[in-house]
């Protein structure tokens, strides 16, 4: 499914006069105490000094003020997504647009097609993919039992979250009503489906030449198929060491692998040019049973979580991870030959 395929490098003029401004939210952590945002915060430094290491033109910040007025930066590399605010991962690519700076990954309309997990669930439709029965609950909107999927046990999530923040657990109408407005009241959208027994594979994908490449994927092969796996565990907030393992999941002659490649492929056409993403799938091992569960655009590059092991995989280092989905961006925008 995976060919060898060489990482790309930025050339020296590139490196020497193209100035990079590189926006997160725990970009200037400096490593001391217990942030907040747990492995995030962790995460962002370790991009800061991945991109610093790399010899880069550079400017860091943590706020999305830097852009407002006349900005002084020919490309932006953005990871303040999850800013506090409604839809906020639409800010940044925006107020690039806004400023006629190139920026890394999808424009702001795709970033909003990938992020609305049920604009994206139609999408995956279109496509011929399967994806679980589901209802949208707008907030605003009317909460009625029409329409509402059927099952014995449902997720009710906002549906725009990222790393299942917010995510709650239903078993009837009256339960999932009470999660819908419970979501409302975090200032978001809702979305509900039945709730999938078995564990979830990711697939990076990332644009070299143009053309996306799938990247070695893995599963996070849970001990207990029926755990809702939550917030606090994919921000190593809580111990989660038990709970479930990443695992290689590249085996060429794994069919139910080869129908991932495949539903993948048929997928990322909808947002090119996107640069990377992450595609997740619910998988039941015992009946190969494929499900799309949503695609992460922009999504997390730490080393130590699916887009950094995929790497390794590959043969690549961190390093030359980020410099390849950064130099692949550059030509793109024409700022690199």
């Amino acid at each position: 499914m995976n060919s060898p395929v060489a990482p790309l490098t930025i050339d020296e003029p590139t490196r020497r006069d193209t100035h990079i401004l590189f926006i997160a939210k725990n970009a200037l952590w400096d490593g001391t105490g217990k942030p907040e945002d747990g492995n995030h915060a962790t995460y962002h430094r370790e991009m800061r000094q991945v991109l610093e290491g790399l010899g880069l033109k550079l400017t860091i910040a943590d706020k999305f003020d830097i852009l407002f007025d006349k900005p002084d930066f020919d490309f932006v590399f953005p990871l303040l997504n999850r800013a506090g605010f409604f839809n906020s991962e639409m800010l940044c690519p925006l107020l690039c647009e806004r400023a006629g700076i190139p920026y890394l990954g999808a424009s702001p309309i795709l970033r909003g097609l990938s992020d609305d997990k049920h604009l994206a669930k139609r999408a995956c439709v279109d496509a011929g993919v399967p994806t679980a029965p589901w209802q949208i609950y707008r907030r605003g909107a009317p909460v009625t039992e029409a329409g509402f999927p059927q099952g014995e046990r449902y997720v009710v999530k906002p549906n725009a979250s990222s790393a299942s923040w917010g995510v709650m657990d239903a078993t009837d109408w009256t339960s999932v009503r009470q999660a819908i407005e419970g979501v409302h009241e975090l200032g978001h959208d809702a979305i509900v489906e039945p709730f999938i027994k078995g564990s979830d594979v990711e697939v990076p994908v990332v644009t070299i030449h143009d053309d996306p490449v799938v990247m070695p994927m893995l599963i996070f092969r849970q001990a207990d198929p029926e755990h809702l796996r939550k917030y606090e565990e994919k921000r190593d907030l809580v111990d989660r060491s038990q709970k479930y393992s990443l695992d290689d999941y590249n085996d060429p002659d794994n069919p139910i692998a080869q129908k991932i490649d495949g539903y993948t492929r048929k997928l990322f056409g909808e947002y090119r040019p996107f640069d990377y993403g992450r595609f997740e799938f619910r998988v039941n091992e015992t009946t190969g049973e494929v499900t799309f569960l949503e695609v992460n655009l922009n999504c997390n590059l730490w080393s130590q979580k699916v887009f950094g092991r995929s790497a390794k995989m590959l043969g690549w280092t961190q390093e030359q991870l980020i410099e390849t989905i950064l130099a692949e961006s550059l030509r793109r925008h024409g700022l690199m030959g």
